[in-house]
């Protein structure tokens, strides 16, 4: 076992079992690593798996099993140790550290092991942390103390900082969230000499280029299918300028090929991509896939735009129970409520849509054709077609509230729920 500890409160405090989601919520990927969790009770073994479909454990093979620490030292005598083991242990002191010994003896000395305990005694713990035991949390605890802890053992502490990622994604075709996400993308590096990486996935029907009037030779393309020779250097060569801090992996918007891509096709990218920029917007496209799932499963932010008809409240419905069931430990989806106010267009009125999702929008965006049409037809950004319109203070504030630098204040809701019984499940 590992003779390295961690004590982040200092040697003589425990674990608080209490762990704060917005701490979890700044924490990188952990590593491909290999754990292994042995629960003697339902509870613990309940938060185990839940913990393994973190997204920030996509890359660890965890396996979780109903035994103890004599069940571990069982097993291993006969295969290899995996670089974490979690101990669930209720045995007393004594008995654990005799225990303990028989383990050390099958294990490979770079392992790591956790105990999770039922007795909060310092002297205890500061006995385990002279066998080598890297860390002793007090039960009962959550699926953020178990993340918290593997992370302080196996991220470097000294590593870069990785870049927030926000997915943007329609509930529908056509309402607008390509659009949103590059006004988006070039306020937040306006607004704050922010470098930014806008990433058009929608290879055969993307637009970013013709929104910013460009034409690359180069872009997603070449990163996504040349996997093997992605680095910053390759990555530098792709993007193009679009403006002083914003630069884009624009898509090829051919159809020369067809665009099936697996589950982990675009991993690689937003590795390198975190790494590269503070902010990455991803202009993900309008379908329901393996990839188009892996991809607003691992980022920080989603953003699903709407506009307010039926078709759109059903799908953003199923959109955010699906999404909130992917990321159990992140912060919900947000919802953008696009070209409100259509003339001739029968509406759903803001609270009869709102109300059956349980959320209030983080922006309303009215309809304005001339606006958006101008500004799309030049390839300039909604605040450079016209700076003291309405609509631009919007994508201002969309971008202070994305990057954490404003929050939304909740309007008072509604009681009208005529629309709750067309969203009910039979």
């Amino acid at each position: 076992m590992s003779d390295a500890a961690h004590s982040p409160g200092g040697e003589e405090s425990l674990i608080d079992a209490g762990g704060k989601r917005d701490e979890l919520q700044q924490l990188r990927p952990l590593p491909r690593i290999s754990i292994q969790a042995f629960c003697e009770s339902e509870d613990l073994l309940h938060v185990m798996n839940d913990c393994a479909e973190d997204r920030r454990m996509a890359r660890v093979h965890f396996r979780t099993v109903n035994g103890n620490l004599e069940t571990a030292t069982n097993m291993y005598g006969s295969s290899p140790t995996p670089n974490l083991i979690i101990l669930e242990n209720r045995v007393p002191p004594r008995e654990l550290m005799e225990q303990l010994s028989d383990l050390a003896e099958v294990c490979d000395p770079s392992t790591k092991v956790v105990i999770i305990g039922h007795d909060n005694d310092v002297h205890l713990y500061r006995d385990l942390v002279r066998q080598g035991i890297s860390e002793y949390i007090l039960a009962p605890v959550s699926i953020a103390d178990m993340i918290n802890v593997i992370a302080s053992i196996f991220v470097d502490p000294e590593a870069e900082p990785l870049g927030r990622t926000i997915a943007f994604v329609g509930a529908k075709g056509g309402v607008g969230s390509s659009t949103i996400a590059h006004n988006c993308a070039w306020g937040i590096s306006n607004l704050f000499s922010t470098e930014v990486i806008l990433a058009d996935l929608d290879l055969a029907f993307g637009t970013a280029n013709i929104n910013f009037d460009q034409d690359p030779p180069q872009g997603i393309a070449e990163a996504v299918f040349s996997p093997e020779r992605l680095d910053d250097v390759f990555l530098d060569r792709l993007l193009a300028k679009c403006a002083s801090h914003l630069s884009m992996l624009a898509a090829p918007s051919m159809l020369d090929r067809t665009y099936d891509f697996n589950t982990t096709t675009f991993e690689p990218l937003l590795e390198i991509v975190q790494r590269s920029a503070p902010v990455s917007v991803l202009d993900v496209p309008h379908q329901w896939t393996d990839w188009t799932q892996a991809v607003m499963k691992e980022v920080d932010d989603v953003v699903v735009t709407a506009t307010p008809d039926l078709a759109n409240l059903r799908n953003t419905k199923n959109l955010l129970d699906t999404l909130i069931k992917l990321r159990p430990n992140d912060k919900a989806p947000r919802l953008v409520l696009n070209q409100v106010g259509m003339p001739k267009r029968p509406e759903i009125s803001l609270d009869d849509f709102c109300e059956p999702l349980d959320i209030e929008p983080t922006a309303i965006i009215q309809f304005d054709a001339l606006l958006f049409g101008t500004a799309s037809n030049s390839g300039r950004m909604i605040a450079e077609t016209d700076a003291k319109a309405p609509t631009a203070e919007t994508f201002s504030q969309l971008a202070h509230i994305l990057t954490g630098r404003a929050e939304i204040k909740n309007k008072k809701k509604s009681g009208l729920s005529n629309l709750r019984s067309l969203l009910r499940r039979g």
